[in-house]
């Protein structure tokens, strides 16, 4: 869009678009956090030995990171609290992209 639109044009076009994420991007949050939750119960196990397997270790962390985020959209939607600010999507970003790498190495 930055291309093609005026600098005018192109703000107001990613405003728009902006509007609608604010609404979906928390609710599909929640979801994803509960849906993760009731998963977590379902595939952990028992805890073996006193310690994590590997796959354990991987999925709290995972987990953790995944709460985190939610929370902070929970937060931000329901309570109209808006906890932990960001000056960019740097950060939350980067925890996506950590969660991912999880998940693409849990299994090893």
């Amino acid at each position: 869009m930055n291309q093609n639109l005026s600098e005018d044009e192109h703000k107001k076009a990613r405003e728009a678009i902006m509007v609608h994420v604010r609404k979906v991007v928390p609710y599909s949050l929640m979801v994803a956090v509960a849906s993760g939750l009731y998963l977590i119960s379902q595939i952990f196990g028992k805890i073996e030995g006193g310690s994590l397997s590997h796959f354990q270790t991987l999925l709290a962390i995972k987990a953790f990171l995944g709460l985190w985020l939610g929370l902070r959209g929970i937060n931000q939607k329901l309570f109209k609290i808006n906890p932990w600010v960001f000056k960019s999507h740097f950060f939350p970003f980067s925890l996506v992209v950590i969660i991912i790498l999880l998940s693409q190495f849990i299994y090893l």
